[in-house]
């Protein structure tokens, strides 16, 4: 008894209905050659009240230049004179990809569902103006719900810019001559953005980037919307968060200091010298770094039996010199005053020194004051600061190889990268009573 070969299996397409009320259809079309990865043809057909039969002729037309092309190769048809097969839209079915991947979005589509032309979409894409506010958050929200993303194939300025909130002190040179250093290396120039002014002003920083089109975008104690950090990927354009406010989203990588450690070794190194009433003193705690850095004294403390005396404990507004000198003065003037102050910043630990010379003690022989970052007038004050040091220079140089990895299309074996800090001991910390 014969038995009939078994019907090849026909792939049958998939219609997806999205929030925006338009169709996404979606047709297996083989395996990559060179990646191995599945391919799809992808086309979104807007939302209007012929969009189910649209979608189910979109999805016919897709599946039967599907089953021609496999057709012509099983065949031998597509020779080296022949006319390549389309894929539906606009790339060749072989060879080198050129514009976008396959199975993204057009331009052309986004326009058409947005009801706006090409050139509105592109002029977002841009971040050029000659859009009204209100189409450019409508564009805006579509590409995210589609996921539109840029061809990887656009033409980028050949450096890599650092977006600075503030730029604080010599932290930020420190930075930059890391990124720089990495650069250089790749025949990149470096450049620099402050957009404190821009985000008071009420301004998105992200479409100033767009227009300028750098290689990578290296943000620097920085939070950023969903939104600005879309247009950048939209844009094709890879970002870094290097100590970021809060906890990045969407998998954009960070690159940190080790603050709970380094919190961790300023409150041993004061146990260690006898101190039992320890004061800290935060950066606003809302951001990471602050509050990894306090988890850490608090680790500390517990580690040698003790707590952390909630009296002792105040947060900042800011790493500011004044935190320190109005929050110094506050635990100060308790009638059981600490011996010891673990400062969220070097500045903020300048602010304690001002307010223990306001009342009369002496740094570190009434007082021990540790700071955290070592920046340059750490070691030039009097007495020399105590510090957590977080090398900030190679914080630059971790940033700059991810983002000019992300950059190369290399996949990242992490999305975190921790750098080591380290206490500084110097002059400021002595045991309790000293004198």
């Amino acid at each position: 008894m014969s038995i009939a070969p078994r019907p090849r299996r026909r792939a049958r397409g998939e219609i997806e209905r999205l929030p925006s009320g338009s169709l996404r259809v979606r047709v297996y079309d083989g395996l990559d050659p060179v990646s191995r990865k599945r391919r799809y043809l992808v086309e979104t057909v807007p939302a209007g009240p012929a969009v189910d039969r649209e979608a189910a002729a979109v999805r016919d037309r897709l599946l039967a230049e599907v089953a021609g092309r496999r057709s012509h190769r099983r065949a031998g048809a597509a020779g080296p004179g022949g006319a390549a097969a389309s894929t539906g839209d606009g790339e060749p079915a072989s060879g080198p990809r050129r514009g976008r991947r396959r199975g993204e979005l057009t331009v052309a589509a986004v326009a058409r569902i947005a009801g706006v032309s090409a050139a509105t979409v592109s002029k977002v894409l841009n971040g050029r103006a000659g859009v009204a506010p209100e189409t450019r958050q409508r564009v805006e929200a579509l590409l995210r719900e589609h996921g539109y993303q840029r061809p990887e194939m656009v033409q980028r300025t050949p450096g890599v810019e650092v977006v600075f909130f503030g730029m604080q002190n010599d932290l930020a040179v420190e930075i930059m001559h890391g990124v720089e250093q990495v650069a250089a290396e790749n025949q990149l120039a470096v450049s620099f953005l402050d957009v404190m002014r821009q985000i008071s002003a009420g301004h998105s920083w992200a479409e100033s980037l767009l227009r300028r089109r750098p290689t990578g975008v290296i943000t620097v104690n920085l939070g950023f919307t969903p939104a600005q950090q879309f247009l950048l990927r939209a844009g094709a354009i890879p970002l870094v968060a290097l100590d970021p406010s809060d906890q990045p989203m969407g998998g954009v990588p960070s690159v940190v200091a080790t603050n709970w450690s380094g919190g961790i070794d300023a409150a041993r190194h004061l146990i260690d010298l006898g101190h039992r009433r320890i004061a800290v003193i935060t950066g606003p705690t809302e951001r990471l770094a602050a509050k990894a850095r306090l988890e850490g004294v608090r680790t500390a403390l517990e580690a040698a039996g003790r707590a952390l005396d909630v009296r002792l404990l105040r947060s900042g507004l800011s790493f500011s010199f004044e935190d320190g000198l109005n929050h110094g003065r506050e635990l100060l003037r308790l009638a059981d005053r600490p011996t010891a102050v673990v400062c969220g910043n070097d500045l903020q630990a300048f602010g304690v020194y001002e307010a223990a010379r306001q009342v009369g003690l002496r740094v570190p022989d009434d007082l021990s004051v540790i700071g955290f970052d070592d920046i340059a007038y750490a070691q030039w004050c009097g007495p020399a600061l105590t510090t957590v040091r977080q090398p900030f220079a190679e914080m630059g140089a971790t940033a700059a190889r991810l983002v000019l990895a992300l950059a190369a299309g290399h996949p990242l074996r992490q999305t975190r990268a921790e750098v080591e800090t380290t206490l500084i001991v110097r002059e400021s910390t002595a045991p309790p009573g000293a004198s």
